[in-house]
């Protein structure tokens, strides 16, 4: 009854379900991408390299951090729900899932790229995870810059680079800043147990930020609480923090949510909101141009080599352009679908919360063709 995790320690994505595996007391190993068994049994049948990847111990391949956390859930692993019952709150917890794993790439790129004094060391071990076992030390140096030179011109694509450099940090610890008042008197995002809100935000937040030296440095002398949270999400054990003892296992409920959460919100307005609304204006302007484009076919993975190319927008007052990642337009429909479930009477309520945050685009913003995902990839779906 034992799962397979192919990933890597270094991952942000491979630590997105690793964190559901351990809080939720999967039984699994984990082995790394590299490996014989990766690379030529599981890549040959997702026709890509890709992770993380789950086997199941039937023997089902499942790839992408969402569908594997949906799988787990389904088939019972979840301790407490991980989807809100409550409709405003399970649309915010959809929002943060789709700012935790796109909305916070800068920050993870430029705190693991731009401090090699200090990271480079630790870098170069944890990526021999994505490394042929047993090359020799030369060839695996050579291995190492070919893997991290991709990753630095990744980080450029996402908008990092000496001009960026600062508004980087701010942005970065301004919502460090925030998440550390939110933590101080809440165990997780939406109250008092975890779920998709704190699955999307654990990738970035622990892979890059908390894990490498540099942002780990800085997560634990600026913001204690948000590190302890960390700890939290790779441990199945119940942890009790006297500050949050009263907490209980609840969720919040209803539209007044803790000024603490919704602060977060607005900081999520102002500095993705104008990002992922650049990325559907571009997408829809590059679909009408390419009407050829059949239902079903793929989007080209969810990586810097999109086709369809850089989205330019105003950042923190700087003008910047990132890479268009077809797979953010499947997070944002999550969110969108779950809304559009619920009745008429929620979804203007959910409506009137995000409005007042300064959310309200997100859930109107649609690209002229669903994202869809069929055999472990997105792919083009019908028109809107």
């Amino acid at each position: 009854m034992t799962y397979t995790l192919y990933g890597m320690a270094g991952s942000l994505y491979t630590a997105r379900a690793r964190s559901y595996m351990r809080v939720n007391a999967v039984p699994f190993t984990e082995v790394k991408a590299g490996s014989e068994e990766f690379t030529g049994t599981i890549v040959p049948q997702i026709r890509r390299w890709i992770i993380p990847v789950v086997e199941t111990p039937d023997g089902a391949i499942i790839q992408d951090g969402a569908d594997i956390i949906d799988h787990l859930d389904g088939a019972g692993f979840s301790k407490h729900p991980i989807y809100p019952d409550d409709p405003h709150v399970l649309a915010v917890a959809h929002l943060f899932e789709l700012f935790g794993s796109h909305g916070l790439l800068r920050a993870a790129m430029h705190y693991r790229w731009n401090f090699d004094d200090v990271n480079l060391p630790f870098l170069r071990d944890t990526f021999r995870d994505v490394l042929p076992t047993g090359l020799p030390e030369e060839a695996e140096e050579a291995a190492f810059l070919h893997a991290s030179g991709r990753m630095r011109k990744a980080a450029q694509l996402f908008g990092v680079n000496p001009d960026t450099y600062a508004l980087v940090e701010e942005s970065y610890q301004q919502f460090l800043a925030l998440m550390e008042r939110h933590l101080r008197t809440h165990p997780f995002i939406l109250g008092g147990h975890p779920t998709i809100a704190d699955y999307g935000l654990i990738g970035a937040m622990y892979a890059h930020l908390g894990r490498d030296p540099a942002p780990l440095h800085l997560m634990q002398t600026t913001a204690p609480s948000v590190f302890r949270w960390v700890e939290r999400m790779n441990m199945a054990e119940t942890f009790v923090d006297a500050r949050v003892a009263n907490a209980g296992d609840a969720l919040f409920a209803g539209a007044d949510l803790p000024g603490t959460l919704t602060a977060i919100m607005e900081f999520i307005a102002e500095d993705y909101l104008g990002e992922i609304s650049a990325h559907v204006e571009h997408t829809n302007a590059w679909l009408g141009e390419h009407g050829e484009i059949e239902t079903g076919s793929p989007t080209n993975n969810k990586s810097m080599k999109s086709g369809i190319g850089l989205a330019p927008f105003n950042w923190r007052g700087a003008s910047i352009a990132t890479v268009v990642i077809p797979y953010r337009f499947w997070l944002l429909q999550r969110l969108q679908d779950a809304v559009e479930r619920q009745s008429a009477s929620d979804q203007a309520a959910i409506n009137t919360l995000f409005d007042k945050h300064g959310l309200a685009p997100m859930l109107s913003l649609r690209t002229a063709r669903r994202i869809e995902r069929k055999d472990n990839q997105e792919v083009w779906g019908a028109a809107v």
